[in-house]
């Protein structure tokens, strides 16, 4: 048996977040609800003049041991989990005299955001809340009788459901807000796990958990028929979780795994750069004395492909760029940010989306990456591995000159955000071409060496863009015609891994050709 509605005549009020308490325990009282409370949050709502209790007087018990235990008490725990319906429970409460209590309100210790900034080992241990997630849950459990409230943003909602049930709340509204009490729980216990492990050392701890903040429910997902939502994890990495949208129509689920592999692309260079994405491959990226050279450099690599794309920009956005941009279809524009002139620009082209982030992802910073299987996921680093040319071993004849060493990176640094199979020509810190996805290594060597002599028809350059360009190529040539597929196109150096049983066979062929050619050691497969 449960009651649909449950009139609130007792409230617990122990918060830790005091946004909107005071209104919250004004809007209680004047509705005849008797609040019982905790150090700072009866301070406060007494000071404001709303009647409280402290759950100290309530208890009998006084706040021991520098307030670990005050909540822990048969009266607060009885008084929550009883069941109405139960003659036992009933029976209990009046010979030990609990008192129901029909509403928690409870949000936890800051213990995410003690981490986040770099808080000692007990500092962060003494803001796990113990009490807090033991009310919460209690609470939840008994929801057909127990309304349970954990963020501020939920009082309005509750308020509401009192106005229009005279003072009473649904068994609806409880079942909601249980299940989000619930998830909260959930996501606090993932967040100290996580960060236990850290301290640890444990990297793959035998079990993980990890949760997210519901951020936009989104139209569809990849496809019409399917239904998605974006979650934000909280750990405030600069990108389109947390970036400003300007102007322009919601983001879409295509839209923002697009923008987030572009940003992500040109967070690598330090010079001023552009990276235009499609499909989450890049279709040109360039480095350029300024940012409106990168983008005319980038966007000469494939004009066709970056129709719809998505643009990305390591440096904010100026009015002369803003221009050129705008002469382009694009779906979304992302930077750290933009300046008078360049918001102007762009103001009149309604659709587009423009989202700003005030600073840049560092590349190399650590980081998780999951990826959902059936009936599991797999759980690794993110690849922040980079190659300098001190990493760098020659293995031809030829050793590259320092024009073609300097373009050998780039274009190295750009394989690593290409979907394997992936080939990427540059020259002079621009793509020429780029090869994605192929199941075959030779076939994207082929595909990206059609796709630059098609740019240069469109450029009006007499020869290929690919011709005197270095090739950079995601993992080792299993064979020698990818690399001899590259030759074809013109170039005259080469970068990858090495490692196949192979290597002497394509290292031969290059000297043949009279290549240059280096090894990393480091592999980027992208899949």
């Amino acid at each position: 048996m449960t009651a649909d509605t449950v009139r609130i005549t007792r409230a617990l009020i122990s918060v830790s977040d005091k946004t909107g308490l005071v209104a919250l325990g004004q809007a209680l009282a004047a509705r005849g609800v008797e609040i019982l409370s905790t150090g700072g949050s009866a301070q406060r709502l007494a000071e404001a003049g709303v009647p409280v209790k402290e759950v100290s007087d309530h208890t009998g018990f006084p706040e021991i041991m520098d307030g670990r235990v005050k909540t822990l008490h048969p009266r607060i725990h009885g008084g929550i989990l009883a069941r109405r319906d139960a003659a036992n429970h009933v029976e209990a409460m009046a010979t030990h005299d609990i008192p129901p209590i029909d509403l928690v309100v409870v949000n936890l210790y800051p213990f995410e955001a003690t981490v986040a900034k770099g808080a000692d080992f007990d500092d962060c241990i003494e803001n796990i809340d113990i009490g807090g997630p033991g009310m919460i849950r209690a609470a939840a459990k008994n929801h057909d009788f127990v309304a349970v409230v954990t963020d501020p943003s939920d009082y309005e909602e509750l308020l509401g459901e009192l106005d229009r049930h005279e003072g009473a709340t649904t068994l609806t509204l409880r079942r909601k807000l249980a299940q989000r009490a619930y998830a909260r729980t959930a996501a606090y216990d993932a967040a100290i796990s996580t960060w236990f492990a850290g301290q640890l050392g444990e990297t793959f701890p035998p079990r993980v958990a990890f949760a997210g903040t519901l951020a936009q429910t989104l139209r569809y997902g990849e496809n019409p028929h399917q239904q998605a939502a974006f979650y934000t994890t909280g750990d405030n990495r600069p990108g389109v979780a947390t970036a400003i949208q300007l102007q322009g129509k919601e983001l879409s689920y295509n839209n923002l795994n697009d923008t987030d592999a572009a940003y992500e692309l040109v967070a690598e260079f330090e010079e001023p750069a552009v990276a235009i994405i499609k499909h989450a491959n890049p279709c040109g990226v360039a480095q350029g004395a300024s940012i409106l050279d990168a983008y005319n450099l980038a966007l000469r690599c494939d004009p066709v492909s970056a129709f719809g794309g998505i643009i990305a920009l390591n440096r904010p956005l100026d009015g002369a760029t803003a221009e050129e941009i705008a002469k382009l279809f694009a779906e979304v524009i992302i930077a750290p940010d933009a300046d008078e002139q360049a918001r102007a620009v762009l103001a009149s082209k309604k659709n587009l989306r423009v989202l700003l982030t005030r600073e840049m992802p560092d590349p190399a910073a650590p980081g998780m990456m999951v990826k959902m299987l059936s009936g599991g996921f797999l759980l690794q680093n993110r690849d922040s591995g980079r190659v300098s040319a001190a990493d760098l071993k020659v293995v031809t004849k030829r050793a590259p000159t320092e024009q073609e060493l300097k373009d050998l990176l780039f274009a190295f640094r750009i394989a690593k955000h290409v979907k394997s199979n992936a080939i990427v020509y540059a020259k002079d810190g621009a793509t020429a071409g780029i090869g994605a996805g192929q199941m075959s290594r030779v076939d994207s060597a082929r595909i990206a060496a059609i796709k630059a002599a098609e740019a240069s028809k469109a450029a009006g350059i007499a020869l290929p863009l690919t011709q005197g360009s270095v090739v950079a190529s995601d993992a080792f040539f299993p064979f020698a015609d990818g690399l001899l597929a590259a030759a074809e196109a013109g170039v005259t150096a080469v970068i990858q891994p090495g490692g196949s049983i192979r290597d002497n066979e394509v290292i031969a062929a290059a000297d043949e050709k009279g290549l240059a050619m280096v090894f990393t050691g480091m592999r980027h497969f992208r899949h």
